[in-house]
């Protein structure tokens, strides 16, 4: 998992985090000497100590996988949104306040509001789709006059609308996302940032590879290299 530069051990940041079968995660079980280890690996992190990051990850990785798994219903998203999560333990380690819970309960609630923040979006990408397809079918279709209306160019237009979603399902999850959020949404780059909780340069990369891979992916569509 990358995270502001930090990387874990493994491919962790691509998969379902594995711990060992002896290993528990633990929400409940913070006393004594575990509580006091969890501590001491946040305070190596806020000095810049990548290991304790890892350590952390092997400690409660797998708590934060199943916790936005029940969230977000998808692996993939889960998966991601682990990776946020352990970034931003990462990013505001120096601000963890013992006194308010456990390191546990500390990732549980990023975890918590991370999820339910990308299932929140979810929703709105959705509704903005569907209203996008609404004005496409209402709207275009008054104002373009009795031409627009014909069979063929009702075809066309559909046609049109299943190779553009086709496209973008062939994108990786994170370049769609912001995609449909700026063409779909509405939002600007920065807004997009904003909602995402991405650096502005990390929505900008994204955007600009997800463009060149859409056009690319259209290209060859339109000119019979799809089916």
């Amino acid at each position: 998992m990358s995270a502001s530069g930090v990387t874990l051990s493994g491919d962790s940041r691509c998969r379902r985090p594995e711990l060992a079968p002896s290993s528990k995660p633990v929400l409940d079980d913070q006393q004594g000497p575990l509580r006091t280890r969890d501590r001491a690996l946040v305070e190596r992190m806020a000095g810049g100590d990548e290991r304790a990051l890892g350590d952390l990850y092997d400690r409660h990785g797998e708590m934060a996988y199943s916790l936005a798994l029940a969230v977000a219903r998808e692996r993939a998203d889960a998966e991601e949104i682990v990776a946020d999560v352990f970034g931003q333990a990462w990013r505001n380690a120096a601000s963890y306040d013992p006194g308010r819970g456990s390191v546990a309960g500390w990732l549980a609630t990023i975890t918590r509001t991370r999820a339910l923040d990308l299932v929140r979006a979810r929703g709105r990408r959705a509704r903005a789709m569907e209203r996008a397809a609404q004005a496409d079918s209402d709207g275009l279709a008054s104002t373009m006059g009795a031409a627009a209306d014909s069979p063929d160019r009702r075809i066309e237009r559909g046609e049109a609308r299943r190779l553009v979603a086709r496209s973008l399902g062939e994108l990786p999850d994170p370049q769609r996302r912001v995609i449909e959020l700026a063409y779909f949404g509405g939002l600007s780059q920065s807004e997009i940032a904003a909602e995402l909780r991405e650096p502005l340069g990390t929505v900008k990369t994204r955007m600009r590879a997800g463009m060149e891979k859409l056009r690319g992916s259209l290209g060859a569509l339109l000119s019979g290299g799809g089916s």
